[in-house]
């Protein structure tokens, strides 16, 4: 194929960032999070698509997509949200393989649906791993390609591959994206489900939450009843080393996507979210339901509801077995 393995930020979009997956395991106790993309079913098939690894080393992009510039013929796929991709001006198919020229540049602009696009590029992105991942950790600036998110001008290491271009997801495999700005997420009991009487968890469950313009990569904020949680008598008649407020609990450890009960404010913490506090966690989304917290807009509506822990593992291992090259069809 020759000429250099990069492509160019002409325009660098909305936090436009590298990521892979998992992410980066084996850190949080330092403090470091997994990163890693908020929808990984569409990360994961977007890197099928050309050829790579499941989780190789791709771009998330969120709400308005960047504009790249390529410097050696390549394979792309688009994925996820719908931020209509063109190729030299020239529309191109999502969840399909494509082939770019040296010199063409491909452009995402905004998101018509959904919140986040993925960008994966045959032999993935080639940055520099930082803690055995290259996913980028916004808030500390590290990870990703010079700690952050593109920048204009950037120009961006690949690696050698070659790629199928004119493959596409099969209609089946790919997730749905809603359009009615109403996301049904599921959640698991706990870890501190038991900190909540029966009418806490039922308005946990029953109520439509919306999400917050305040959130982002750390934790998605919950508007709704939070004032109206009720709790259990161990919640009320505890320690005092436990704090004085009913959703305070002594430290603890934080599992990823978290529901988060902070003071009267529900918080799922996600990916770049903190590993330990001193709140209690009734609920946790799953993988299943984990993707759809990617693709939610703020003032979009999120409705809970528990499944068991043997069913959200059985579906995260279907997803895996989706996210593979037999979902894979010709275009």
């Amino acid at each position: 194929m020759g000429g250099e393995a990069m492509f160019e930020v002409i325009k660098a979009g909305l936090e436009t960032a590298v990521q892979d997956y998992p992410g980066r395991i084996g850190y949080w106790n330092q403090g470091f999070p997994p990163s890693g993309p908020m929808d990984s079913w569409s990360f994961r098939l977007a890197n099928v698509l050309v050829g790579n690894e499941p989780g190789e080393a791709a771009l998330e992009c969120q709400f308005v997509g960047p504009e790249l510039r390529f410097h050696r013929d390549t394979v792309v796929a688009v994925t996820g949200g719908d931020m209509q991709p063109r190729l030299d001006g020239e529309p191109i198919e999502l969840w399909t393989s494509v082939a770019v020229k040296k010199g063409q540049t491909l452009t995402l602009s905004y998101a018509r649906t959904g919140a986040r696009g993925y960008i994966a590029i045959a032999g993935g992105i080639r940055t520099e791993p930082w803690l055995g991942s290259r996913s980028t950790f916004h808030k500390a600036g590290v990870g990703g390609f010079e700690g952050g998110a593109l920048k204009e001008g950037q120009q961006v290491p690949l690696g050698d591959a070659q790629g199928t271009p004119g493959l596409r997801v099969k209609d089946a495999a790919r997730p749905t994206i809603v359009t009615d700005k109403r996301w049904l997420v599921e959640v698991t009991a706990g870890p501190n489900d038991d900190w909540l009487d029966e009418a806490g968890r039922k308005l946990f469950l029953e109520t439509d939450w919306k999400l917050s313009p305040k959130s982002d990569r750390t934790g998605y904020r919950l508007d709704g009843p939070g004032d109206r949680i009720t709790f259990a008598d161990k919640a009320i008649n505890k320690r005092p080393e436990h704090g004085s407020i009913p959703s305070n609990i002594i430290d603890q450890g934080y599992p990823n996507g978290a529901v988060n009960l902070a003071g009267e404010t529900p918080i799922i913490l996600v990916k770049d979210g903190p590993s330990m506090g001193g709140f209690i966690n009734p609920y946790t989304v799953p993988t299943v339901g984990f993707w759809k917290l990617g693709q939610a807009r703020p003032g979009e509506v999120l409705r809970l509801t528990e499944i068991s822990v043997d069913e959200a593992q059985k579906q995260a291992v279907e997803m895996t077995r989706i996210c593979s090259g037999e979902s894979l069809e010709s275009a």
